[in-house]
Parts: structure tokens; sequence; C-alpha cells
């Protein structure tokens, strides 16, 4: 196949941690031809959806998660082509969900109607927030609000007293904030994080379970990944986000991960949602990841799963 990574660039990949590699790399010991590029390089012309992509190969010794030179570009071979050239269309953009995020959705949008095959489909990555998406399996959800209004949000803390904060729009961990019983600096942070009335904000419950890690629960096809990514606050942190410097730590899926998994999976998958992570502290869901989930490497590395066997499997199957 020829497969397209619409990601970050690639000289930006630390490839010892990164899931679009893994995904990449196995794509290439499979024979499947590599090509990638930017949302930027993106455009609608001549009423079709283009990019200028790269073509490039692995280099170097696979076994080897530290080398500095990991790609070769085949410059011939590069430049300008239609979407609906390749056989899979791959988005791995990071966030920040920003309206050019959104206008790249719209873009690979009309390269679908026109016959790409695109993974995840930016219709459900632009329709499923990634905080607010819980709300519709609110069975697997801990008490949760979401608002603008700092008076709901000191009510919400009245009531159970200890709670965390978040943006909506955030990721890795930024912005979160706990606030323990006796509210200190709630009013700051609720101005803050709504800019006095202006953002919608998510409060959540405190979960204690958070000291056994945040898990990272991933979906390929609709299937579960065996294994869980516990990520586990380190010191005094609250954030177990490994970008805030949590501990990752692979373990089975317990009861009720599987499910979670297993009522969310066909659902999602039918939305054209290859890949999903799931986030859930103890018992309860947290967050539904649809644009980049990661921690393909860190399962693969502690357990001998191959996760990125599994997602370049389900690929095929969904691209043939």
């Amino acid at each position: 196949m020829d497969i397209l990574f619409i990601a970050d660039p690639l000289e930006r990949f630390k490839i010892y941690k990164d899931s679009t590699y893994a995904m990449m790399a196995e794509a290439a010991r499979r024979g499947h031809t590599l090509h990638a590029c930017e949302p930027r390089h993106l455009a609608w012309v001549g009423g079709r959806v283009e990019a200028d992509v790269r073509r490039f190969e692995i280099a170097g010794d696979t076994a080897d998660l530290h080398r500095e030179t990991w790609f070769k570009d085949t410059p011939d071979a590069s430049g300008g082509r239609a979407l609906t050239d390749f056989d899979a269309v791959i988005m791995r953009k990071d966030p920040p969900f920003d309206m050019e995020y959104v206008t790249s959705t719209w873009l690979l949008e009309m390269a679908e109607r026109a016959g790409a095959k695109i993974f995840n489909k930016p219709q459900s990555i632009r329709d499923h927030s990634e905080k607010l998406a819980i709300g519709e399996f609110a069975q697997f959800v801990a008490p949760t609000l979401v608002t603008r209004s700092a008076a709901r949000l000191r009510k919400f803390h009245e009531e159970h007293q200890d709670v965390i904060l978040k943006p909506l729009d955030g990721m890795g961990g930024m912005g979160v904030f706990r606030v323990k019983p006796d509210g200190m600096n709630l009013g700051s942070i609720i101005e803050m994080l709504s800019e006095d009335g202006a953002r919608s904000v998510m409060a959540q419950k405190f979960i204690p379970a958070i000291k056994d890690g945040d898990k990272r629960i991933l979906l390929i096809g609709g299937e579960p990944v065996p294994y869980s990514l516990a990520r586990i606050p380190q010191g005094n942190e609250v954030r177990g986000n490994l970008a805030a410097g949590g501990l990752g730590r692979a373990q089975p899926l317990t009861g009720r991960d599987m499910e979670i998994a297993r009522t969310l999976g066909p659902t999602l998958a039918a939305r054209g949602l290859l890949l999903v992570g799931l986030d859930a502290i103890g018992d309860w869901l947290t967050e539904v990841n649809v644009t980049s989930p990661t921690c393909f490497r860190e399962i693969m590395e502690q357990t001998g799963f191959d996760v990125a066997a599994m997602f370049i499997d389900a690929l095929e199957r969904a691209a043939a």
C-alpha cells in the first residue's frame, strides 16, 4: 500500500516513544510505501484535495530507538499528489485542536468524498471533543460538570469538596488543577481557566485512584489492546500524563476496563474511528482521545504485545 501520514515534522519525532513512528516502522517492515506531510501542506486546487508530500524510507538499525537518523527522503518521488492516490491516509497531527485543525478535517472530508480512505474519519475527529465525548457514556463517568459559570463551578466544589478543573482543549495535562476542600485559589483558577466566563471549563470529582495511574486503554478497529498504560503521577504531581512527568506502567486490562472498552468499541469503530485512546482513572472513564492517541511504544516494550502490528492489521483490513 501507499500510505500517507499527516503528522508533525519527521525531524521532531522522538522515535523511542513515538506511536506514529511505531506504525511507520511496522508498515515499512511489511513492504508498504511511506509518505508524510503536515496539515499546512494540504490544499484544495483544481477541484481536488492534494498535498505536498515527502516519500521516505526507514533508515538505520530499527532496534536502535535512539539513533539520530531514522529516515531518509526519496526526493525524486516527492511533490504534489492527490490524496485519492494513496491507499490509506492516516491523520496523526497532535493538537492543539484549533481552527486550523478543524480546517484540515474539512479538507480531508472533501478528499474522502472523492474516494480517499482516511483514518481516523475526519468528521468523527471533528465531532468528538476529547473531553466532552464522555457525556455519551455517562454510566462510566464520575460526577462531572462543564460550564462557563463561576457560580456553578463553586457549587460543584462545595458539593464534592475535592475536584479537578481543566480546560476543554488542553493536552498532555496542560491547565489541570486540583482544588482540595479548603478551596485554596479556587476563584483565581476559575477566572484563569474560564477567562472570566468566556470559555467553558470541565470540573470532575477527584478520583483517589489516580495514585495508581491515569490509564490509557487503546481501541483498534473497535477491539481493545489487552494492556493499558497506567501513567502514574510522580512526587506532588496530580497529573499522570507522560508529558507532565508521569511514569508509564503497562498492565493487563481490569474487568471494568474491559467493560468500558467492549461497550464503547463497536460504537466508535462504526463511526470510522480506527484508533481511539480511552482514559480511565480507577473505574471511571475520563476522556475519549481520537486525534493522535499514543502509548504504543511503552506497551510494546513492557509487555511484548505488538500494538503496531495490531494497528497495521486493522488498517490493511479497513483500506482493502
